[in-house]
């Protein structure tokens, strides 16, 4: 079980990074005004959707206890990222202050992952 909880939480580490590496590679274009989400962007955050509640279910299946609010949050977080990303998926460039919404919650949702415990 524990291979199978570190496969997930591989696939989870990969779909946070396609999310922030998409947001990191968008500064350049968001100074001009250009930036937009990138596919990448919406994959990796259903990744970390799907293989998240996946983690969650695997661990309460192996005996750990979960911190059921500390997932909420992080849930929260992750379905505004989500919202953003796939309602403004097709738009040519995105709003700056929304741009930097989901740049800003996916990093509070990594420092909640790392610093809540």
């Amino acid at each position: 079980m524990d291979v199978l909880i570190n496969v997930f939480v591989a696939l989870h580490i990969i779909g946070i990074a396609s999310l922030l590496g998409g947001f990191l590679s968008q500064l350049k274009a968001m100074g001009a005004g250009t930036a937009r989400f990138t596919p990448a962007m919406l994959h990796g955050a259903l990744t970390m959707l799907v293989t998240g509640v996946a983690l969650v279910g695997l661990n309460q299946a192996d005996g750990a206890t979960v911190d059921n609010i500390k997932i909420g949050v992080k849930l929260a977080l992750l379905i505004v990222i989500l919202g953003l990303v796939y309602v403004k998926r097709d738009e040519e460039k995105v709003d700056k202050g929304m741009f930097v919404t989901v740049g800003a919650l996916t990093t509070v949702n990594i420092f909640i992952a790392t610093l809540w415990t």
